[in-house]
């Protein structure tokens, strides 16, 4: 028998969602079930993608021209400096949770805490060592024993400057005076508008038998199709695109239903990339569904960065069903640290 070490790597899982949504007032936003729920527990969000379709784009960019970009700031600092008490208390609001990855080496000469990463006996050549503080807690003070050991570390061990990205994460305006004096970039995420001169549209309805019969696996094949023809179109492949001839040895994908009675379709996707806040993707979700046309569909993808090593990153994508009240599919793909 075959034996296969075991990896470090775990595979994301992806949970599946059918709903239908209420009446959403701007001025009251929902904060409890899904998709809030879901939208709140992301965080580091790297990427937004907004597909819709060419007929209601010139309804949706007016909103969007009303609304600021989304900006972070690009600074360097030492991890010293991040943890100085001005930097602390103005900054780090949420969960302030600091992870290391140290080489053997550095966490020797740290002298910290920690455990190592990644299963035992398949760590590789370069084996980590993972540190975790959660700097929100009443230990990580000034004058603690934990908190004065990581402030000696980064005095003499830990004490590169590197890059981070600043994010305002809360509705509040953010105190500019430290970062401007750490001569801070802003960046400002503008949206990036892609086009399709005509795709292949697939049905995105669910069939009526499947909610009927509550066919909970056929529910999951349907979605799944549906998930793979938005990543396409996320990706901008040309799979999809009307009168593609790849060479069926290079690609075998088609889109569901794909005949010579297969309807084409213009969409439009719009595109934001950097270091955008959850709750700036709830505005935005909140300013489509209460403008975009209630009998159209549209999608709305978010990708996080990657919280450890690995690269792994959790994904939300929320898609409301074309001629419906308020029907959606939403697909949660969760990566495990």
């Amino acid at each position: 028998m075959l034996h296969q070490a075991p990896s470090i790597y775990q595979a994301p899982k992806c949970f599946v969602t059918y709903g239908t949504m209420g009446h959403v007032d701007p001025k009251q936003i929902p904060s409890k079930g899904k998709p809030w729920t879901a939208m709140s527990e992301l965080d580091y969000i790297h990427k937004v993608d907004l597909i819709i379709p060419q007929d209601v784009y010139d309804v949706v960019v007016q909103k969007m021209a009303e609304r600021e970009s989304p900006s972070y700031y690009r600074v360097a600092m030492s991890l010293g400096q991040v943890l100085e008490t001005k930097f602390l208390t103005q900054y780090i609001k949420l969960e302030g949770i600091l992870n290391l990855y140290l080489d053997r080496e550095t966490y020797e000469r740290a002298g910290l805490e920690g455990k190592p990463h990644g299963i035992k006996g398949d760590r590789g050549s370069k084996p980590r060592w993972k540190i975790s503080y959660n700097l929100r807690e009443e230990s990580m003070r000034h004058g603690r024993k934990r908190f004065d050991r990581l402030l000696y570390a980064c005095k003499n061990v830990l004490n590169q400057p590197m890059k981070w990205l600043v994010c305002n994460a809360s509705s509040s305006d953010l105190n500019m005076d430290l970062l401007e004096g750490l001569n801070a970039a802003k960046v400002t995420s503008s949206p990036r508008l892609a086009s399709d001169t005509g795709i292949n549209q697939i049905s995105l309805g669910l069939p009526s038998t499947i909610l009927a019969q509550g066919d909970r696996e056929s529910l999951e094949y349907s979605a799944t199709e549906t998930y793979e023809w938005l990543s396409l179109v996320r990706l901008e492949s040309p799979r999809i695109v009307t009168g593609d001839t790849i060479d069926p040895y290079l690609s075998r994908y088609s889109p569901p239903e794909a005949d010579s009675s297969t309807a084409q379709t213009q969409v439009c996707k719009l595109s934001w990339q950097g270091f955008l806040s959850s709750s700036w993707l709830r505005g935005l979700f909140v300013d489509i569904v209460t403008n975009c046309p209630s009998q159209s569909w549209f999608a709305l993808s978010a990708t996080t960065f990657s919280r450890n090593i690995l690269g792994g990153c959790s994904e939300l994508t929320f898609l409301r069903l074309p001629e419906s009240s308020g029907e959606f599919l939403m697909w949660e793909i969760k990566s495990l640290d």
